[in-house]
């Protein structure tokens, strides 16, 4: 299998719903060979949530394009785990960039 299944995760408000659910927030990220991902889900609450997120990375280079897909979390989710998600990513890309040593 040449595929990758990475978990990122990151804390979250303690008055934010995913925090009484699941303690903490994580997003898993399918990664393939070449760092393009190709699949994304997040302990989001709602459905809608983890749709708009997966939007946001499908299809884009995991490592390279962190910039762009950074800046587009903080132009257009506007909700409250908003920082979550781009330090959930964070540690994703840490362990993605530790299992290729």
């Amino acid at each position: 299998m040449k595929e990758k299944y990475i978990v990122g995760t990151a804390k979250t408000s303690i008055d934010n719903a995913i925090t009484k659910n699941y303690n903490s927030f994580f997003v898993g990220f399918i990664i393939d060979e070449n760092g393009k991902i190709l699949d994304v889900e997040a302990s989001a609450i709602l459905k809608i949530t983890n749709d708009f997120i997966k939007k946001i990375f499908v299809g884009k280079d995991f490592i390279k394009d962190f910039e762009e897909i950074s800046s587009i979390i903080l132009k257009n989710y506007l909700g409250s785990s908003q920082k979550s998600i781009i330090v959930a990513y964070k540690d994703a890309i840490k362990k993605y960039n530790q299992s290729a040593n």
